[in-house]
């Protein structure tokens, strides 16, 4: 049965998200696309005008996945500072899933090309973690808005962005399926992070 409306936007958004990251933004045409996603260049059209918009979709698209498969802070233990630690774990984790790595080095490679895009990529995998993290430290851990903004990019910091940047450079191992949060206790050594995360439980400004 052929696609339409909603199942077609979002079969070829999926479609294009493969391909752009597979031969890169310069590489990839529309006729590829619409023949991939097995759908006519005129219904493609009809959903994105431009390969830019189409990019650009692909992102929000992949942001959107990334926002749902890392959840909040709260999901993950009753403990609030508990519930830092393995927020931030799973963070570490969903950065190893390689598509999240290859589109991080493809906002890279067109961020002065397309710069918008390049700033919804870095949006997608870095403040999708920050902001939730950020809320959780004002609603549960007794932080101030700003103090809780900046503290939780200080926490990702040193918990998390080490990894990101060795994998940007091929450094660090990576997987093909995406991270499962069931595995988190055994994919990521958490010691590490639940010692960097008590130092701020310690320094909390409500205690």
């Amino acid at each position: 049965m052929a696609r339409r409306g909603d199942a077609l936007h979002e079969h070829i958004l999926d479609t294009a998200k493969h391909v752009f990251l597979e031969t890169g933004y310069d590489r990839t045409s529309m006729d590829t696309i619409a023949a991939r996603a097995a759908t006519s260049k005129r219904s493609l059209y009809a959903h994105f005008p431009t390969k830019e918009a189409l990019f650009v979709g692909s992102v929000e698209r992949s942001q959107e996945l990334f926002a749902d498969r890392l959840g909040v802070p709260s999901e993950y233990a009753a403990d609030p500072w508990e519930a830092v630690a393995r927020f931030c774990g799973r963070v570490r984790q969903m950065l190893s899933y390689a598509p999240v790595i290859q589109m991080c080095r493809l906002g890279i490679a067109e961020a002065v090309r397309l710069p918008q895009a390049a700033a919804q990529i870095h949006d997608s995998f870095l403040l999708a973690a920050e902001r939730p993290l950020a809320r959780h430290l004002s609603d549960e851990c007794g932080y101030a808005t700003t103090e809780a903004a900046t503290t939780a990019e200080g926490l990702l910091g040193v918990t998390v962005y080490p990894f990101l940047v060795g994998a940007l450079f091929g450094l660090e191992k990576l997987c093909d399926t995406v991270p499962a949060a069931e595995d988190l206790d055994t994919d990521i050594d958490l010691t590490q992070i639940q010692q960097a995360v008590a130092l701020h439980a310690r320094t909390t400004p409500s205690s």
